[in-house]
């Protein structure tokens, strides 16, 4: 199938299915191969070539056969005009920044975030490039105008936002950083493009950890920028071509074939989310849990209206426990696996205690430690069953 012939006209499967792929030239396949050269024929008088440029094959930090297929694909799913793919996640989100801002700039981000992030934009870059930053609640729209200044060039905003599950008003920011002559990046990892298009609601740049939801099976590393030409051409030639934060071709083609069903593995991790969800909420052990599908959860309107796909598969809650006892609980978990990352086939949790630096930007409830839970693709009752015996097990 020839990829000019499927679009964004085309079902969100059916995009994922045969978007970045078509026959191969050379052998008839009908998936397209694994190219691991790291370097490609030049044309008979090579002297004009620029060397940094990603147009083009010249070398693979400068882009490859692979990370192109992958990057047709994403833009497909998230019907965006280009996209850049990078080694990591973390790749991405320094790639937008590096690009981006300059010495003197400031930039509006929300005070729940990935720890990466926060470490770029709370830390690094403020004290080696002068770029200043003010954390902010950015479910308050009122507190994000505040937060704007004249030197503003980008507001950055997670949601659901790591690990609190915080939702933000996409089109609201999106309107508030245009207003004000800035850019609005959302990094979109917990809700994936199946869920959540963040620039169908206005936003500049969205930003996915491949590694996670759109690879989904825990064994590769990649992460992506999507958004208008000229800003991911800035990002392609400034964090991949001049920083070499280029995906490798393996991780590429790994993501590729994972993202082919993301759409199915969605749609089971929505699900028993939420059911896991509504059950955890009726626990008496259970001190609080945070999850945008509950229709309790303050974010929940915004969540509905932004989120068509669905709430995603992360959540965070507490116990009536000390650090202790969260610990045990963990102990005894059988199907769940006590791990960092999110988004695999494979159940995840991990304990965040009472020491996260990042605790006084965090409502109350998070204070007394709590878990982030990665719903994975188990069945339900069978996840159910294993939190409910390992509440026992710690009575």
């Amino acid at each position: 199938m020839n990829i000019k012939n499927i679009d964004a006209n085309f079902g969100f499967a059916t995009r994922a299915v045969h978007g970045g792929n078509e026959v191969d030239r050379e052998t008839g396949a009908i998936r397209r191969p694994i190219t691991m050269a790291n370097s490609y024929e030049l044309p008979y008088d090579p002297s004009d070539i620029n060397w940094s440029s990603a147009e083009g094959s010249i070398y693979t930090r400068n882009g490859g056969a692979n990370q192109r297929y992958l990057q047709e694909k994403l833009a497909l799913l998230h019907d965006a005009p280009d996209c850049v793919v990078l080694a990591s996640g973390v790749a991405a989100l320094s790639g937008v920044f590096f690009a981006l801002l300059k010495s003197g700039d400031h930039v509006v981000v929300s005070d729940s975030t990935y720890i990466a992030a926060y470490r770029l934009l709370h830390e690094l870059l403020p004290k080696k490039y002068n770029v200043q930053s003010t954390l902010v609640d950015s479910s308050d729209l009122e507190k994000v105008k505040a937060a704007i200044k004249p030197n503003t060039r980008l507001i950055h905003i997670e949601t659901p936002s790591n690990p609190t599950l915080k939702i933000s008003d996409i089109e609201i920011i999106a309107n508030i950083a245009h207003e004000n002559g800035a850019l609005l990046s959302v990094d979109n990892t917990f809700a994936s493009p199946y869920n959540q298009r963040p620039l169908a609601l206005g936003a500049d740049l969205v930003i996915e950890s491949l590694t996670k939801y759109i690879n989904g099976h825990g064994d590769a590393m990649g992460g992506a920028v999507l958004g208008a030409k000229p800003l991911i051409d800035k990002i392609r030639a400034e964090a991949m071509v001049n920083l070499g934060g280029a995906i490798s071709p393996f991780n590429a083609w790994l993501i590729t074939r994972g993202a082919v069903t993301l759409s199915l593995r969605m749609r089971q991790h929505n699900s028993s989310a939420l059911a896991i969800a509504r059950f955890l909420s009726e626990q008496p052990a259970v001190r609080f849990i945070a999850y945008p599908g509950l229709e309790t959860d303050k974010g929940h309107t915004i969540a509905k209206r932004q989120m068509p796909g669905g709430f995603g598969g992360i959540m965070a809650f507490g116990l009536n426990a000390d650090h202790d006892g969260h610990n045990r609980f963990v102990s005894h978990l059988r199907v769940i696996t006590n791990a960092v990352s999110l988004g695999h086939d494979e159940s995840l949790i991990v304990f965040l205690g009472e020491n996260d630096e990042r605790q006084y930007l965090y409502a109350d409830e998070f204070h007394g430690g709590f878990f982030r839970f990665s719903v994975g693709l188990e069945d339900t009752d069978d996840l159910i069953r294993d939190i409910e015996q390992a509440l026992k097990a710690i009575k």
